[in-house]
């Protein structure tokens, strides 16, 4: 998505969301209800089983104090730690809490692992640019329709080390990344591992609601919604219809029946629950809201939350004042405006997460040559392809200052017809229309028969293009930080974490 598309959108959000990044310092000073203690036991708890680094326990343990507040984010838990945003949307909220903490008022940094999310397609692959420049692919067989909380990551490992060993690289990352993934531990528990291997020494707390320690935590949001189970789906869809008479398409959408809440049935599928006189169903099977209130409260973890209350549950727990997303999350967030007033919560402050680009030396080389920004090439490669062309290209540019030459002497032409009649002045302006159109077209003409025999431009733009737009997208939407930091160290890391906590950053190595 385009900045400037990115920048019209949050801009229309706005309506929707209380509060935005300007926001988070007076939030920071208002009470803010939460179960402080017990968060923190459970989360001590949880962290100390996986083997969680020191300064991610007492930054876990500060949790504890009255005035504690939090800075979340959140992500799947992608193969590999999954694309680079996921380190991006950790830092944003790392150095928010760090630029406000205080010893009075602690601010915590904390990464909500998605392990109730149960679309294992979007987690099951990662990618790797190699020293040759091409991308290597690795993809898992994961079971379909199962929380990635409930996956063991074991079975994988072999096809993971054999994956990491045949990139190379900085040999001390990928020991550590194996390390971590090494032992009897869920999909979800692997991803936050791995993740507070490298960001765990910075204070980053990283918590799993499907986690035994922490899933009983819950218990109230959910049975709340048990108690009006339409309530909150009615509420997203008001939103929606809001958002849709102002030109937005709304990002939720809550059918009949539908409610807010997934159940985890006997054979391990997550399914969603609907609600119609008085009965629960799954598609499988019907409950009564006793046998629903008693899975809450026996079995954590077996009743989740969906898409449109899940940063409520996230919110009801965690003493929240600023909440990091990206540009697809803030529109669903929006939504949820009513869902939080039904659960009597205000909602945090929404931030829009960090937004990064790795430089590597052979891409800032061809960018400087062409004197290129990387934002605007990820933007519209094709579009500074025929720039770059018409600029560095002889023949290009003979045919560009001849284009020029017509369209300079057409225009004094037409400046002088409507002194002679000006009856032609509606006629001569679609000409001109006509003219430019055609001159245009003509430029694009040739620009592509010369961008055909300019193999070495072509070659070199081909070349940007897999660093920066890999797959088509964005770079930071396909490879992982940690595919910058096996090539070439943890100093990648350290750049990323002296820089600004939002906005465009440009991590040269």
């Amino acid at each position: 998505m385009s900045s400037v598309r990115t920048a019209f959108l949050q801009g229309k959000l706005r309506n929707f969301l209380p509060y935005g990044p300007e926001d988070l310092p007076a939030l920071l000073q208002q009470p803010r209800a939460a179960p402080r203690e017990a968060l923190s036991r459970a989360l001590l708890a949880y962290l100390r089983r996986i083997g969680a680094p020191e300064e991610s326990l007492r930054q876990a343990e500060r949790l504890a104090h009255p005035n504690s507040r939090v800075v979340v984010t959140g992500q799947q838990a992608g193969l590999l730690t999954g694309p680079s945003y996921t380190f991006y949307k950790a830092h944003t909220a790392l150095c928010l809490a760090r630029t406000h903490d205080r010893e009075d008022r602690p601010v915590i940094g904390v990464f909500w692992v998605a392990s109730q999310d149960h679309d294992t397609e979007e987690v099951a692959s990662a990618y790797l640019l190699g020293f040759d420049e091409r991308l290597a692919t690795l993809t898992l067989e994961l079971p379909p329709g199962r929380p990635v909380g409930r996956i063991p990551f074991a079975p994988f490992l072999p096809r993971v080390r054999s994956f990491l060993e045949g990139f190379g690289g900085a040999g001390s990352v990928r020991r550590a990344v194996l390390e971590a993934l090494e032992g009897e531990w869920t999909y979800a528990e692997a991803f936050a591992r791995v993740l507070l291997r490298f960001l765990g020494p910075r204070g980053l707390v990283v918590l799993d609601p499907m986690s035994p320690e922490i899933a009983p935590l819950f218990r109230a949001v959910y049975e709340r919604e048990l108690d009006d189970p339409l309530a909150s789906s009615l509420a997203i869809n008001a939103a929606g219809e809001a958002l849709r008479a102002q030109g937005f398409e709304p990002a939720l959408g809550r059918g009949r029946g539908s409610t807010n809440l997934f159940i985890e049935t006997d054979s391990g599928e997550r399914r969603l629950l609907r609600y119609e006189d008085g009965v629960f169903a799954d598609g499988e099977r019907t409950y009564t809201k006793a046998e629903l209130r008693e899975l809450v409260r026996d079995a954590p973890g077996r009743i989740t939350p969906a898409a449109g209350l899940r940063p409520v549950a996230q919110d009801a727990v965690l003493p929240t004042a600023g909440f990091v997303v990206g540009p697809g999350e803030m529109g669903y967030v929006a939504q949820l405006g009513g869902v939080y007033r039904l659960h009597g919560l205000e909602m945090p402050a929404v931030i829009d997460r960090m937004h990064g680009v790795v430089l590597e030396p052979p891409t800032r080389r061809l960018l400087e040559k062409y004197d290129l920004s990387p934002w605007e090439f990820i933007e519209d490669p094709e579009g500074v392809l025929l720039r770059a062309l018409a600029e560095h290209n002889e023949a290009a540019r003979r045919v560009e200052a001849g284009l020029r030459r017509i369209d300079e002497e057409f225009s004094r032409t037409l400046a002088a017809l409507p002194r002679l009649d000006p009856t032609l002045e509606g006629a001569l302006r679609r000409g001109r229309e006509r003219l430019e159109h055609e001159l245009e077209r003509m430029r694009q003409k040739v620009l592509q028969a010369e961008l055909r025999k300019g193999r070495v431009l072509r070659a070199q733009f081909d070349r940007l293009l897999v660093h920066l737009r890999p797959l088509g997208q964005p770079q930071e939407r396909v490879l992982p930080f940690l595919n910058y930091m096996l090539k070439h160290g943890t100093g990648v890391l350290d750049r990323l974490l002296c820089s600004p906590a939002r906005g465009r950053v440009v991590l040269e190595v």
